[in-house]
C-alpha cells in the first residue's frame, strides 16, 4: 500500500477496505498532466517568492518533466494503490530527486490543489467538445446546403402541418448546436476567472504567496477572491454538465428525427450502412443503433448532472469529501458526449436524403391549407374567415378522395368568386416554400442566409478562441 501524506497523526495504518473505499485514483489519474502542470507553476512562484530555493525549483520542474516523459513511454504506469493522483505525483518526485520533493506542497493543500486540477481539465474537455460541435455544425450546414429546395412536410404534434425544405429542418438543429456552443464558451469563461491555487486548505496560507502571478501563469484571470469559496464549490463543474446536458438532449432529439425518418413509414434518408446494425433473426433490418444509443445516452447524462446537483446541495463550507464524487460524474459526462459528437458528424454527413420520398410525403396531408387560406386573404378577404372556407374545402376534399391540387377551380368558385385560376400556382408545393420569405423561414433564399449567419458565427469565433 502507498504511504499516505496524512500519516503523521495516525497510531495504525489505515483498513486496507477503507483505502479501497477512499482512494479517487481510478478516476482521477486522468488529472495527472494538469496536476502536474500546477505545481510547476507552484513550485516557480515558490522560488520567485524565496519560499523555496532556485535549486529546489530546478529539480523539482525536471523530476515534474522526468515523471511526465516516462508516463509517456510507458517506463512509469501511474499505481493504482496511490489513495490519489496528487499523493502519487508528490511521492513519486520525492523519490527521484529527493527532500526538494517534499517541499513542493509548502503552502498548498490537496483541497486548492483539486479544485485547481480539475478546472484545467474541464477546460481542456471543454476546448476539445466544443470543436465537436463546430465539426458537427458544419457538417450539419453542408447537408441543408445540397437540400435548400428539397420539400418536405413540416410537422407540429407529428401531424403534416406546413411544407418545408430539409435544408431548413437541419439549420434548425444548427441553430441548437451554435447554442449549445455558446453555453460551453460561457462555462468554460466563468471557469478561467478565477484561480483557486493559494486558498490552501481553506483560510489561505502565512506563506507570502503571490497569486496573480499563478492565475496568469495557468491561464486564468485572477485569483479566487475568497478562500472558502476556491475550495469548496463545484458550480463549475456543474455549469459545465448542464451545458453538455442540454447538447445531448439536442443530439437525442436529432437522433429521433433521424430513426423516424430513416424508417420505412418515412423513408426520407438512408443512413450508411457503416452507422446502422442488423438483426441476428431478421436479415432484412437495418437498424439505427447509433441514434438509439445516443438518445439513451442522454438520459445517463442527466444522471451525471443530477448526481452533483445532490452531491453539493446539503454541504457546509469548506471542502467535505462528499466532493470527491464530482469527478466521476463530470468525467463520464464529457467522456459521454464527446462519444455522441465523434460519431454523430460522420453519421450525417453519410447519410442519403431521398428527396423525392419527401416531396410525395409533402403533396399528401392538405399541408398547403394555410397558403390557400392566405391567397384568399391577399384578395381581400379577413384571415379568420378564408380560415374557415378552406377548412370546408378542405373537409370537403377528404370526403371526396382529392386533394386541393385537384379540385376544379369551377368548385373552388363555388365557395368563393374570389378563387382564379393563378391559386394553382400559389399552392404548388415549390411556391408555397419559396413564397416564405421571412427571415428565418424554409424558402431557399432564406436557409441560404441562415447558413450564411452560421458560417460568419464559426469564423468570428474561431477568431476569438
Amino acid at each position: 500500500m502507498a504511504e499516505q501524506l496524512w500519516k503523521g497523526r495516525f497510531s495504525k495504518a489505515v483498513d486496507s477496505r477503507v483505502n479501497d473505499f477512499n482512494s479517487s485514483i481510478r478516476f482521477d489519474q486522468r488529472m495527472i498532466a494538469q496536476d502536474m502542470r500546477g505545481s510547476g507553476v507552484h513550485a516557480a512562484m515558490l522560488a520567485k517568492q524565496g519560499i523555496i530555493s532556485e535549486k529546489d525549483c530546478e529539480d523539482i520542474l525536471s523530476g515534474l518533466a522526468s515523471i511526465a516523459d516516462d508516463l509517456a513511454s510507458g517506463a512509469l504506469e501511474i499505481d493504482p494503490n496511490a489513495e490519489d493522483v496528487h499523493t502519487f505525483v508528490e511521492q513519486t518526485l520525492t523519490a527521484r530527486i529527493g527532500d526538494a520533493g517534499k517541499r513542493l506542497h509548502t503552502g498548498r493543500s490537496r483541497n486548492d490543489q483539486v479544485a485547481l486540477d480539475i478546472r484545467l481539465t474541464l477546460r481542456d474537455y471543454s476546448h476539445t467538445l466544443q470543436a465537436y460541435i463546430v465539426e458537427l455544425i458544419k457538417v450539419i450546414c453542408r447537408k441543408a446546403a445540397e437540400n435548400t429546395t428539397a420539400v418536405m412536410p413540416g410537422y407540429t404534434h407529428l401531424q403534416r402541418a406546413q411544407p418545408i425544405t430539409f435544408g431548413h429542418a437541419l439549420m434548425a438543429y444548427a441553430s441548437m448546436l451554435l447554442r449549445d456552443l455558446q453555453r460551453f464558451e460561457d462555462a468554460t469563461a466563468r471557469m478561467d476567472a478565477q484561480c483557486p491555487l493559494g486558498s490552501g486548505a481553506l483560510a489561505g496560507t502565512t506563506y507570502p504567496l503571490d497569486r496573480q502571478f499563478t492565475a496568469e501563469k495557468l491561464g486564468f484571470a485572477a485569483p479566487c477572491a475568497n478562500s472558502l469559496d476556491g475550495v469548496s464549490d463545484r458550480d463549475f463543474c456543474i455549469e459545465l454538465a448542464n451545458a453538455i446536458s442540454i447538447c445531448m438532449m439536442h443530439l437525442s432529439r436529432l437522433s429521433e428525427e433521424i430513426i423516424l425518418w430513416c424508417s420505412w413509414e418515412f423513408k426520407f434518408i438512408e443512413l450508411d450502412d457503416a452507422f446502422t446494425t442488423g438483426s441476428s433473426i431478421m436479415p432484412q433490418k437495418k437498424n439505427p443503433d447509433v441514434t438509439e444509443l445516443i438518445r439513451g445516452k442522454t438520459g445517463r447524462v442527466y444522471g451525471d448532472l443530477n448526481t452533483l446537483l445532490v452531491m453539493m446541495k446539503g454541504i457546509p463550507l469548506a471542502y467535505n469529501k462528499d466532493m470527491q464524487e464530482d469527478k466521476e460524474a463530470i468525467f463520464d459526462g464529457c467522456e459521454t458526449v464527446k462519444l455522441c459528437l465523434s460519431v454523430f458528424a460522420p453519421m450525417v454527413a453519410t447519410m442519403r436524403v431521398k428527396k423525392d420520398n419527401m416531396k410525395e410525403a409533402a403533396g399528401r396531408g392538405f399541408i398547403n391549407a394555410t397558403d390557400l387560406a392566405d391567397y384568399l386573404t391577399k384578395k381581400g378577404m379577413p384571415f379568420r374567415s378564408a380560415y374557415k372556407l378552406v377548412g370546408e374545402i378542405v373537409a370537403s376534399c377528404i370526403a371526396r378522395g382529392v386533394t386541393l391540387e385537384t379540385l376544379p377551380l369551377a368548385e373552388y368558385r363555388t365557395y368563393s368568386e374570389l378563387f382564379e385560376a393563378d391559386l394553382y400556382e400559389d399552392i404548388s408545393l415549390e411556391t408555397c416554400v419559396k413564397k416564405r420569405v421571412s427571415e428565418g423561414g424554409p424558402g431557399p433564399a432564406s436557409v441560404t442566409a441562415q447558413l450564411r449567419y452560421v458560417a460568419e458565427f464559426l469564423e468570428k469565433a474561431g477568431e476569438t478562441a
